[in-house]
């Protein structure tokens, strides 16, 4: 089995079109035949269920659809190992981030991180919990960064930071005006909250559940500056990392709204695949990530 023919196959799932397959890898489509022929022959299965209109991968595809992603990761690490064995940082970074993480954390240890390894290049996504442990899964991203939880056993996570959320909502709320505020204040109120698959949503969720709050309505942004902004105009509330919202309670178009006998409590890990273990990048970032956030 050739990696070439890996990259053809696993390209060829996912696009699930044989002459848009040629144009990504640049190559031309008796070629990316060539290569799904080859391995349907090695393994002796058929991998693409085909019909005029339509190309489906088939159950033994699945199968060979996870590994070959392990193998191509497994592959393209031993070439990044082999070019670092100078000990010197270069290569690909591809780094997965929820969104907390991504637009209020990241930014600074990012700087630091190109500052004393110029040569590194940084790729960075970012999406919701959910969205970056699947990414983490598919090999999308070498190493992520999330809010929430994951039971994935395929995975390894550690946590690395706590953070503190806070009920928040516009300065001129009603609520914004009491020193501190009891369970029964925040019954009846509208929430603006992220989507669900969010770990700031799952919080949230548990801080309903756990004080049987009840909720006039949720209003649910895939946004943390759009939450704000909405926050802002005076409706509902909020919970949000003080990450997100440190600038605007100093500048105080936000207030902090404190439950009696309360306070909110997270910790943030970051997760990768085992075969991302020895990845010399991905150990460098670590120690960067620890570092900065000790």
């Amino acid at each position: 089995m050739y990696y070439d023919a890996l990259k053809t196959f696993v390209t060829l799932a996912e696009v699930k079109n044989f002459t848009k397959t040629a144009e990504r890898l640049l190559v031309s489509q008796p070629s990316v035949s060539i290569h799904i022929k080859n391995l349907e022959t090695e393994l002796q299965t058929t991998l693409f269920e085909r019909s005029p209109k339509n190309l489906k991968i088939t159950p033994t595809g699945e199968i060979l659809y996870d590994r070959a992603k392990q193998m191509i990761s497994i592959y393209e690490q031993t070439k990044q190992d082999i070019l670092d064995h100078h000990n010197t940082i270069k290569g690909e970074l591809k780094i997965g981030a929820s969104f907390t993480i991504g637009e209020y954390i990241l930014p600074a240890l990012l700087f630091n991180l190109q500052k004393d390894y110029p040569e590194l290049e940084l790729q960075i996504v970012i999406g919701n919990t959910e969205e970056i442990v699947e990414s983490v899964r598919l090999f999308e991203v070498d190493i992520g960064l999330i809010e929430g939880h994951t039971n994935d056993k395929e995975l390894s996570v550690h946590p690395f930071m706590q953070d503190e959320l806070f009920i928040t909502a516009s300065s001129s709320h009603i609520l914004s005006n009491k020193k501190e505020v009891t369970i029964t204040d925040l019954h009846n109120q509208t929430w603006v909250t992220r989507e669900l698959g969010s770990g700031t949503r799952e919080y949230l969720d548990h801080v309903i559940r756990s004080n049987g709050l009840k909720v006039n309505s949720f209003l649910t942004i895939s946004s943390n500056q759009a939450i704000k902004e909405t926050l802002m105009t005076g409706m509902g509330l909020s919970l949000l990392s003080g990450s997100v919202i440190a600038r605007d309670i100093q500048h105080g178009t936000l207030s902090i709204i404190k439950l009696k006998n309360q306070s909110f409590h997270r910790t943030f890990s970051y997760i990768y695949s085992p075969v991302m273990a020895e990845k010399k990048n991905v150990n460098i970032f670590i120690d960067a990530l620890t570092t900065y956030c000790i």
